[in-house]
C-alpha cells in the first residue's frame, strides 16, 4: 500500500517511515511545500493529512487530488507517530 503523508515535523520524517514500514506501506513524506506539489503526490492508496502542521495550500492541494482520483484521505490534528499508527491500523490490513 502506498501512503503520502502531508504535513508533520521535519525531524519526525524518519519515524514516519519506520511506522509505515511496520505496516508494509511505502511512504512519501511532504513536510514542506515543494514545487509542483500535485505532481509529486501521484496516486497513492491513502493520503494522511496532519492538519496542525500543514499550510492551507498543501492541505487544499492534497484534498483536491484525493477527490480527483478517489483516494482515501485521513486527517489528524496531531502529527505524532502514534497518531500515524492509529491511522494505518485502520486503513492497512
Amino acid at each position: 500500500m502506498s501512503v503520502v503523508i502531508v504535513g508533520g515535523n521535519d525531524r519526525m520524517a524518519r519515524q514516519y517511515i519506520d511506522v509505515c514500514d511496520k505496516y508494509n506501506c511505502k511512504a512519501k513524506i511532504f513536510t514542506q511545500l515543494p514545487g509542483n506539489f500535485r505532481a509529486h503526490i501521484g496516486t497513492p492508496d491513502l493520503i494522511v493529512l496532519f492538519t496542525s502542521t500543514v499550510s492551507h495550500i498543501m492541505a487544499k492541494s492534497a484534498v483536491q487530488t484525493a477527490k480527483k482520483y478517489d483516494i482515501k484521505i485521513a486527517r489528524s490534528h496531531t502529527s505524532s507517530s502514534s497518531a500515524l499508527q492509529n491511522i494505518l491500523s485502520k486503513y492497512c490490513d
